[in-house]
């Protein structure tokens, strides 16, 4: 079996970038970031209340995927909200070994973490309109949902017993 290559998706603030950055730690593989991954303006798109769009997510998804295609056969961990089932299918595209581990959560958690969170781009606002984008993994897709009302190290336990199993 080749080395996974892990997308860890869902909404902002449902952990993606600590359940993300600790199951890439535990596999022994690397880690990218998805807001590293935005182009200026879409940071400043949704600095300022307003949700990306599909034309802008495309440059951000390419880039993404550039990145897994560059860790195909080594592994690795991004993280990508990956909201829309086309988005996934973009992703999934570049190798057989995509898998994508959706953090899900109630929105009244994801909202408590979202405004606890401090010095990120991402406003609170913006939290209904990714909810109401979410796509949820469908039974042809690689990957499970994950819960989060856990601890992390719990939910990260969750993540890599999934991938070990995938």
């Amino acid at each position: 079996m080749s080395a996974p290559l892990i997308v860890v998706t869902g909404v902002s603030g449902a952990g993606k970038t600590t359940i993300g950055q600790r199951l890439a730690q535990r596999l022994a593989v690397p880690y990218a970031e998805a807001d590293d991954f935005h182009s200026p303006q879409n940071v400043a798109k949704m600095r300022a209340g307003v949700p990306l769009d599909d034309e802008d997510r495309r440059p951000w998804l390419d880039a993404i995927a550039a990145w897994l295609t560059e860790h195909a056969g080594r592994g690795g961990v991004v993280t990508c909200s990956a909201l829309k089932r086309g988005y996934r299918d973009r992703l999934a595209a570049v190798s057989p070994d995509v898998f994508f581990l959706h953090l899900d959560g109630s929105a009244e958690l994801i909202a408590g973490r979202l405004a606890a969170r401090k010095g990120h781009f991402m406003p609170t606002s913006l939290l209904r309109s990714q909810i109401d984008a979410l796509e949820p993994l469908e039974d042809d897709e690689s990957g499970v949902a994950i819960p989060i009302d856990g601890t992390p190290e719990e939910t990260v336990a969750l993540a890599y017993a999934a991938v070990r199993e995938r």
